[in-house]
């Protein structure tokens, strides 16, 4: 699979210079809140004693939620697809990883396709969920002839008017390209009757919190809205009072530092490329996902293992959207071993089967570290995550 005789060490690689995010609050602290052992997982009770079928959806779509592998509902799609269907507002509590992305576009389907008169809007921070949720919808909604509008920077503005004006069922949109799309009056909020804000903390922690109470403003009144944040902050109460009416709230546990993640450190000796080759080249690292800090110290990481021969790519803010997408389905295929990304890059990212999550750099946060490793060791398998300390 990788020829290890053809890796070659490179000692002159310098370092990626600490230049960019602030200091990781991190740094200095005590080392036992990386070293975990994985715990057995045991489905919880509520999620195993309902299937789908007890939601009373189309045929169609029941057909096209087994086909896409979905047997029992998670928690928080056990709690909120039935108020959704019933046209109540929800504010759910859930990060990423726990099927909240199905939990809304279950029911949002199921009503559209009731009565195609009505519209949806999903807004969302990063170009890497909103494509996620893009490819939901189509699995979901496959053969039930629905089509959706991608609204993101980074892409052809011209393609996505075009689509606009098909009069979609569902618009994907991240703050940026939406805010853009409105000015130029080719969209028009008010035209949607069911909202969901989706990761309203990240939106808020990278810079958008002025374009979502902007977004806010230009809703109907009537309409129906989801609310979904791994938490809520005194920042985003201001935005929810004028969001939802009457919400139902869904709480799920947040993915923590899940249980099945087997944690551990590697204490950083010498040369730190170097021990990072070491760990490449064992067997079991078939499909990783290392972090960094600075988008420049990912890219020069990036070259440098394809250097020394490791089948690998980087996503960042650097790239074009259309390199990140191929660099991410290149991963999500077994073609690339290896899957360097920043924090804000990754946000939203849900690969099946990575076998280790790499903290080359300490994350910012310890709420960074825990979205960090909730990227392996899902639908009850054993991941494994090691972060190098100084």
């Amino acid at each position: 699979m990788y020829y290890r005789n053809k890796f070659r060490r490179n000692n002159n690689f310098n370092r990626p210079r600490s230049g960019g995010p602030r200091r990781s609050q991190l740094e200095g602290a005590d080392i036992n809140m990386f070293i975990r052992k994985a715990a057995q997982i045991i489905p919880e009770e509520s999620s195993a004693v309902l299937n789908f079928n007890g939601f009373n959806l189309h045929e169609n779509l029941k057909q096209n939620i087994a086909a896409l592998g979905y047997t029992h509902p998670t928690p928080v799609q056990l709690q909120a697809i039935g108020p959704i269907l019933e046209g109540r507002d929800v504010i759910g509590l859930a990060s990423t990883g726990t099927g909240k992305t199905a939990a809304f576009l279950i029911p949002l389907i199921q009503k559209i396709y009731l009565n195609r008169n009505q519209k949806a809007l999903v807004i969302v921070p990063t170009r890497e969920l909103a494509l996620q949720i893009r490819e939901e919808f189509k699995g979901l909604s496959r053969n039930m002839n629905l089509f959706s509008a991608f609204i993101i920077g980074g892409t052809n503005m011209y393609r996505q008017i075009s689509d606009l004006r098909r009069n979609p069922h569902l618009v994907i949109a991240t703050p940026g390209r939406l805010k853009d799309l409105i000015e130029r009056k080719v969209i028009y909020l008010e035209d949607y009757s069911h909202i969901v804000l989706d990761e309203v903390d990240l939106m808020v922690d990278i810079g958008f919190i002025k374009d979502v109470k902007y977004f806010v403003s230009l809703m109907p009144k009537v309409r129906q809205s989801l609310f979904f944040s791994a938490t809520i902050s005194a920042k985003i109460q201001d935005i929810l009072r004028s969001f939802v009416t009457n919400p139902v709230t869904v709480s799920v546990k947040k993915q923590a530092t899940s249980e099945n993640v087997e944690q551990n450190v590697i204490r950083a000796s010498g040369n730190k490329i170097d021990q990072l080759h070491d760990l490449l080249i064992k067997d079991g690292f078939d499909k990783v996902l290392i972090f960094g800090r600075t988008k420049h110290g990912i890219e020069k990481l990036n070259k440098e293992l394809n250097f020394r021969g490791f089948k690998a790519g980087a996503i960042h803010g650097n790239k074009r959207q259309s390199q990140r997408q191929r660099v991410l389905q290149s991963f999500k295929q077994n073609e690339i071993q290896v899957l360097l990304a920043t924090d804000v890059a990754s946000r939203g990212l849900d690969i099946d089967n990575v076998t280790h999550v790499i903290n080359y750099d300490l994350p910012q946060t310890y709420d960074d570290y825990i979205h960090r490793i909730g990227r392996t060791g899902r639908a009850g398998k054993t991941g494994f995550a090691l972060t190098f300390i100084s």
